[in-house]
């Protein structure tokens, strides 16, 4: 037993001594504090005029939208026109049932004899005053009431239009759930559209917009002009509207097609950067480039404009002059030591 304690000793002397006796350097591991340098390259970015031609798309509205219906439950006695159909302004387009219509009629025949005697009876003392203006009162009141009654038997068109929708037949009850027909005023059309609002200035009134593309046109671009501009801001989005109307006068421009609208804001001065130099940022829409400044990348968060040709126009986040890194991006984080390849 003491044979074996000292033999266990003595190599693990030997394996001591020989541990010492090693002249390598001891292996250092690099901590995220002492890093490369990463290799990149850059491009030294500019500024220049770059025209403000922005692209905007909405779906194509009807001037005026005209519901046509009675104010009150009545019997469709007959439909004169059909979907897809111009009608002009005055146009007789639905007729219902007219039995309440006559009944007053009757009434009114009536009111107007009995109004003429006590006008008579008024004038050589046989009534009083009160009793006849009451009377005539009634009877004002009854024909307005059978004016009103005239206006919702026979249904006109209040405008010149298209008719894009027939919700009943001859026959059916109207029973105010929807109207009998939907008439819309297509000469002109309109386009709302939200612009940010860093161009409220820049739109005014009247002005003319000559390029409106429409898909189902490919290849065409119509004219509009700017017909309304709404005074507020909507804060949850930053934009104002406005309305750009087409005059349409061949009618070929229909409510819902999709339009692309591009307002010209003239010229601004802006930076440009390559777009192999843009970065997004994950899981935002956040765009940033890298900026090295003596030998160091710094993030810079940027906000976009429009691209022109290989590049985009850097509304803000970077100056001209700034070198920003083009190549070698996925390697790099804030702060970190670059070596620029030439």
């Amino acid at each position: 037993m003491k044979k074996s304690i000292i033999f266990f000793s003595a190599t693990a002397a030997i394996l001591l001594s020989s541990c010492y006796s090693n002249k390598e350097t001891p292996v250092t591991f690099k901590t995220d504090e002492v890093q490369d340098a990463v290799n990149v390259k850059t491009k030294q970015v500019g500024a220049r005029d770059v025209e403000q031609l922005v692209e905007f798309t909405a779906n194509v509205q009807a001037d005026v939208t005209n519901n046509i219906a009675p104010q009150s439950p009545a019997r469709i006695r007959k439909i004169y026109t059909e979907v897809g159909r111009y009608v002009s302004k005055g146009d007789l387009l639905v007729e219902v049932d007219d039995n309440s219509l006559a009944q007053l009629e009757t009434k009114i025949a009536q009111e107007r004899i009995d109004c003429n005697r006590l006008e008579e009876l008024y004038k050589v003392g046989g009534v009083s005053k009160y009793d006849y203006d009451q009377k005539k009162m009634l009877l004002d009141i009854d024909e307005r009431q059978y004016q009103n009654l005239v206006e919702n038997t026979k249904l006109l068109a209040p405008s010149d239009g298209i008719v894009t929708a027939r919700n009943y037949d001859a026959g059916d009850l109207y029973n105010g759930a929807n109207p009998v027909l939907v008439v819309e005023k297509i000469t002109p059309v309109k386009i709302l559209l939200d612009v940010n609002e860093q161009y409220y200035k820049s739109v005014k009134v009247g002005m003319t917009i000559s390029n409106i593309a429409i898909d189902a046109y490919p290849g065409e671009n119509f004219e509009g002009r700017v017909s309304i501009i709404y005074p507020t801001i909507n804060n949850a989005t930053r934009t104002f509207q406005i309305e750009v109307q087409i005059a349409n006068l061949k009618q070929r421009v229909r409510p819902g097609m999709f339009a692309r609208v591009t307002l010209d804001f003239g010229s601004q001065n802006r930076v440009l950067v390559p777009d192999q130099a843009v970065v997004k940022q994950t899981g935002s829409g956040e765009r940033f480039v890298y900026v090295v400044k003596n030998g160091v990348a710094m993030h810079k968060t940027i906000e976009m404009g429009r691209r022109v040709g290989a590049e985009y126009e850097v509304i803000s986040g970077i100056e001209a002059g700034d070198e920003v890194v083009v190549f070698g991006q996925t390697l790099l984080s804030d702060g970190r030591n670059v070596n620029i390849l030439q």
